[in-house]
């Protein structure tokens, strides 16, 4: 695995917009979970918290394995979030899903300084492996079910840009700020 270190957070640097990296498909992650693993998800952990992302997949840090944390939050890029304890996915799974969608804003750490407005299944039933191997399933609603979509698209090589339905839906993040988050 070759990670790039951010000495300056102990994270790891996340890989921006046109990096291919982002659009590649991510591979399945043998169990149990090697070392490797276990530190990469330890070094998003600590990356997600320093740069104030709900959720981190790892092709944002220059590594195509299916791997995400969950990690919704109130901070300030998601001042609303709810709080949850970080969650490390393994082979994330979307088994089932709601009929009805809703947009909400999105921002991702990989593209920085944007937001889009996007659809997204309101309900949802996952399945994952923790960092153990161990197997579980779930039903993820509103906010926390949005973290996952977005995070689950970055392992099939998607940004959230990819579903906006319109350059309408577009807004920096300065303007989202002072329209969306102060209103």
């Amino acid at each position: 695995m070759s990670k790039l270190l951010d000495e300056s957070n102990n994270g790891l640097t996340v890989v921006q917009l046109g990096n291919p990296q982002l659009r590649q498909p991510s591979s399945t992650i043998v169990t149990p979970p090697s070392a490797a693993i276990q530190t990469l998800i330890d070094q998003l952990l600590t990356t997600v918290q320093a740069e104030h992302g709900v959720g981190i997949a790892a092709p944002q840090v220059g590594e195509n394995v299916r791997l995400i944390i969950i990690a919704s939050c109130p901070n300030l890029r998601y001042p609303n979030a709810p709080k949850m304890e970080p969650t490390p996915m393994l082979n994330p799974q979307l088994l089932s899903h709601s009929i009805d969608t809703v947009k909400g804003w999105e921002g991702c750490l990989s593209v920085p300084g944007i937001r889009g407005l996007v659809p997204r299944y309101r309900e949802i039933e996952i399945a994952y492996q923790d960092r153990w191997g161990e197997y579980h399933r779930q039903v993820l609603k509103d906010f926390v079910a949005r973290i996952f979509q977005h995070e689950l698209d970055h392992l099939e090589g998607r940004v959230f840009l990819d579903r906006v339905e319109s350059t309408l839906d577009l807004m920096s993040e300065a303007e989202y700020q002072k329209r969306v988050v102060v209103g």
